[in-house]
């Protein structure tokens, strides 16, 4: 079967579009600390200040630290929320604190953003992990 260029694009982006850490759905405990469905760590940011429905965290700050990204369909509960993002796309958040993936996190479990620049730290919650509708 032979595939045109533009076809072979189109399913190379599907696929990695799946792998993506920055995928929405609900943050869950594994650990101590919240963790993404990809099982990947989540991190706050310490310039963000909670509850303000905001991430300071943009442009190449966002490539460095992928936001867990929310769809239009999630809903917030308890103490986790979505804020709307400055591009627009909407951002989970814990406890008003927005949630992000660390780039050079390789595995799940991996937690090598933790302090870094004495700015980023694991997120962990108190409340309740969400479960996931699927």
């Amino acid at each position: 079967m032979k595939f045109s260029s533009r076809t072979s694009i189109a399913l190379s982006l599907a696929l990695l579009g799946t792998c993506t850490s920055t995928m929405a759905a609900p943050p869950m405990m594994a650990d101590g600390v919240l963790v993404g469905a990809n099982g990947m760590t989540l991190y706050t940011f310490d310039k963000d200040a909670a509850d303000s429905g905001k991430s300071m965290c943009n442009g190449p700050c966002a490539t460095n630290w992928p936001p867990l990204m929310a769809t239009e369909s999630d809903k917030a509960t308890g103490d986790y929320s979505i804020i709307m993002r400055d591009d627009g796309s909407k951002q989970w958040a814990v406890k008003g604190k927005p949630l992000y993936f660390w780039s050079k996190d390789s595995k799940p479990g991996d937690k090598t953003g933790d302090g870094f620049n004495k700015m980023w730290q694991t997120a962990k919650s108190m409340a309740k992990p969400m479960m996931s509708g699927y």
